[in-house]
């Protein structure tokens, strides 16, 4: 059955073929990271090795205490620990294939590489499924996947991983133009799941969902659908609803709990930027972070500031925005266009007082639930992202204004088939990302960082532990701490615990008595040492101490009881 307005019927073959091409750019765009999966992760040495544990920890809690999910094993003895950043909960089967340190390395860097050939892969299915062909469709996944903003962003999983975005949208779409109940429950249980990865790309796409639903509900009820979509719609829905209670249950202890980690005007604010943000791009982007240099630096916050676009994306989207030769109507068109000036507004977050220029982002922090807990204005980009991404499609589609079959690859004319590459090639390459060896040669694909092996010495630290130095490498800690789990107090999150900071001050002068008999009365057993990270730190004179340690292993182990 042919769809009822626009859009294409897609083949198998093609599908086989948007997923291949996804998982080889995915790869190649990221290369050498799949030569370096078991030592290697990309960016830097802290969320990421944040995030492989949460993972890790998912799949540990799912097969031994699923009741007590978020109850995590990091910020010892604090409850719903794995609540105080977002929990990548939709990762967690994954979690259950392989166990340890390596095991955890090696399912984030897969997941990484996952992330992006799904971010690319839903766009392109999205674009097609609005009508637009395969070659500009894959413009729609390259502008999408690879927007030269997101190199900044690789560090951060729960923020790259927005392929069930698009993906749900499409399809909804879908199942919504044929009237097809399976493909509806199938995009409301991809929403969960996106929703499940973190709030904080399923905020947006929860409220992206009402405002549409907004949007489409009387057309809808004139169509008067068929019972099964309307029972596929009710399920969907009660499925995403029922995933957002569960996932905000444990986050609303925790602000109860912990009033610290409450997101402040003061803190919204200083990640907050005027529109010079959408000209800078980050320093790891190959073509655009050397220009963009002098207006990055004068971004108060620039790894969550950097949102430049690029150039190509946003000059095909103006074409096909106001082309009038596009495979979307005009409605969808102005819709989308619309959106993403308002997303761009809203993403500049507010500043302080008498700053004097409107920033609607304050409304949705007062008065629209959740909001109060983002502190990142500038994450709506990836709605940005994703209009921009299918507008571009619209836009190549007029630019490769010749007639071909609808399902194929292939071109009637040369400057029609050169046009069909370079179009996706150049976006690509504006996303490039690259890093600088020490001997100052250029190197493929965006930085990459070598994770510490855990010390031998750490299978003899009985549990609880604490680990010194502490708030310096707590997420190399929390990765080791993979290797079986054992309750440690340090932790990494979106905000830091006060009785954590109260206790790391009062580290500072271990191991004196006073200190050792508050540790006990918590239940810690054995305090960690690392000899060859203590240098500039409270703990550096540790031969010094009367405590006498057990050297073994590349750690010095202090047992408090046993």
């Amino acid at each position: 059955m042919r769809h009822r307005r626009l859009g294409f019927p897609m083949t198998k073959r093609e599908l086989g073929y948007s997923i291949a091409l996804g998982v080889g750019l995915a790869l190649l765009m990221h290369w050498p990271l799949p030569l370096n999966v078991m030592s290697d992760v990309p960016g830097d040495l802290n969320d990421p090795l944040t995030q492989a544990w949460q993972i890790a920890w998912g799949g540990h809690a799912l097969q031994h205490q699923p009741l007590d999910y978020w109850q995590s094993n990091m910020y010892y003895p604090l409850e719903n620990s794995l609540a105080f950043s977002d929990a990548l909960v939709g990762y967690a089967p994954f979690g259950l294939v392989g166990e340890g340190f390596t095991a955890a390395i090696v399912r984030y860097d897969v997941l990484f590489i996952f992330a992006y050939a799904l971010a690319f892969v839903g766009a392109y299915l999205l674009a097609r499924e609005l009508g637009a062909r395969p070659a500009a469709a894959v413009v729609a996944g390259a502008a999408y996947a690879y927007a030269p903003w997101r190199l900044e962003q690789d560090r951060h999983l729960h923020v790259i991983s927005s392929g069930g975005i698009p993906l749900a949208l499409f399809l909804l779409v879908l199942g919504y133009r044929r009237g097809r109940w399976p493909p509806i429950l199938a995009g409301w249980l991809v929403a969960a799941w996106q929703l499940a990865l973190g709030f904080t790309l399923g905020l947006m796409l929860a409220y992206l969902l009402a405002v549409l639903a907004v949007i489409l509900i009387p057309d809808w009820r004139r169509e008067r659908p068929a019972r099964p979509v309307v029972l596929a719609t009710s399920a969907g829905v009660a499925a995403f609803l029922a995933i957002a209670v569960l996932m905000a249950l444990p986050y609303q202890q925790v602000r109860d709990d912990h009033p610290e980690s409450e997101r402040t005007p003061a803190e919204v604010a200083s990640f907050s930027s005027g529109p010079s943000q959408f000209a800078a791009a980050p320093q790891a982007n190959l073509f655009w972070g050397p220009v963009t240099a002098d207006i990055r630096d004068q971004l108060g916050a620039f790894s969550e500031q950097t949102l430049f676009p690029g150039i190509l994306a946003p000059l095909l989207a103006a074409v096909g925005l106001f082309s009038r030769v596009s495979p979307f109507g005009p409605r969808l068109r102005v819709g989308v266009g619309l959106g993403v000036i308002a997303l761009a507004w809203l993403s500049l977050g507010f500043r302080v007082p008498g700053d004097g220029f409107p920033y609607p982002y304050r409304l949705l922090y007062d008065w629209a639930p959740g909001w109060d807990a983002v502190r990142t204005p500038g994450r709506l980009n990836t709605l940005i992202s994703l209009g921009l991404a299918l507008l571009a499609a619209a836009g190549a589609h007029r630019v490769l204004s010749g007639k071909w079959s609808g399902t194929e690859f292939g071109f009637r004319r040369p400057l029609e088939t050169a046009l069909a590459f370079a179009l996706p090639a150049i976006v690509l390459l504006e996303g490039c990302g690259f890093e600088v060896a020490k001997n100052d040669t250029l190197l493929a694909g965006p930085p990459l960082g070598t994770v510490p092996m855990p010390p031998k010495g750490l299978v003899d630290a009985t549990s609880p532990r604490v680990h010194l130095p502490m708030n310096l490498n707590e997420s190399r800690f929390l990765v080791w701490s993979t290797n079986g789990f054992p309750k440690i107090v340090n932790g990494s999150g979106s905000f830091t615990p006060r009785q954590f900071e109260q206790l790391e001050r009062e580290m500072a002068g271990f191991p004196t008595p006073p200190l050792l008999s508050k540790l006990s009365s918590i239940g810690v057993k054995t305090v960690v040492v690392q000899p060859d990270i203590i240098a500039g730190t409270p703990w550096k004179d540790w031969r010094s101490w009367t405590l006498r340690g057990e050297q073994t292993g590349g750690v010095v182990l202090y047992r408090l009881s046993r």
